[in-house]
């Protein structure tokens, strides 16, 4: 069995070296702030948890704007440091007021780790579904009970055309299934404002072929 081979991933070797001096460079200005020690090691791995923490609530949960706005602070306070530490301020005497942002981090951090860790957010507002579109009226055939069973068992002792006649003849039509075919294509024309067609009045009468087109001639 083949020993798999160790391969050098550029990406994660760069994602290395840019964290450590990220790291390094928040250590540096804890600690020119006052914050000597152990404390002074502990500012950059508040600061990258929390990075990461935003960063994670970001992948999981999708776009909001609470993991955006600590995700921001927390960059913030690392390109922060990486541009303080390069000369633009005399870490030697370090200003009041990045005294004062050092000494209130770990109360910050604490506050944006809460929030992420215990509260929902307020997720982008995903765009509802279209509307299923409505059902086409055209299309109800379902069949309407005949009025009396008289009707239907006329309509069964209708005789069928002879298979042997070249020229059939349309077969009588009783004038109850008549009527009664009447009142369904007028129903129809009130639901749906257009005539009735020879399918759907055979569908709805439940009859055969040849006698839905002998009412159909009737009714026209």
């Amino acid at each position: 069995m083949a020993r798999p081979t160790l391969r050098v991933d550029a990406v994660l070797i760069q994602a290395v070296i840019a964290g450590a001096l990220s790291f390094a460079h928040l250590h540096d200005l804890a600690d020119a702030a006052g914050q000597d020690g152990w404390k002074a090691w502990a500012y950059p791995i508040s600061v990258d948890l929390l990075l990461v923490a935003a960063w994670r609530r970001l992948r999981s949960d999708g776009p909001s704007r609470l993991a955006w706005c600590w995700f921001v602070i927390a960059l913030f306070a690392s390109l922060g440091a990486n541009v303080a530490t390069a000369g633009f301020l005399d870490l030697a005497h370090p200003p009041a007021w990045l005294r004062f942002g050092i000494a209130g981090w770990p109360a910050l951090a604490f506050l944006g780790g809460t929030l992420l860790a215990h509260s929902t957010g307020d997720r982008v507002p995903v765009p509802p579904a279209p509307a299923a579109p409505a059902p086409d009226v055209e299309r109800d055939i379902t069949p309407d009970p005949l009025p009396e069973p008289a009707l239907l068992a006329a309509a069964e002792d209708t005789p069928a055309l002879a298979p042997a006649d070249p020229t059939p003849t349309a077969p009588p039509v009783p004038a109850a299934l008549v009527d009664h075919a009447r009142k369904v294509a007028a129903d129809h024309h009130a639901r749906t404002g257009s005539r009735i067609d020879t399918e759907t009045l055979r569908a709805r009468l439940g009859v055969p072929p040849q006698l839905a087109d002998a009412i159909a001639t009737q009714l026209t």
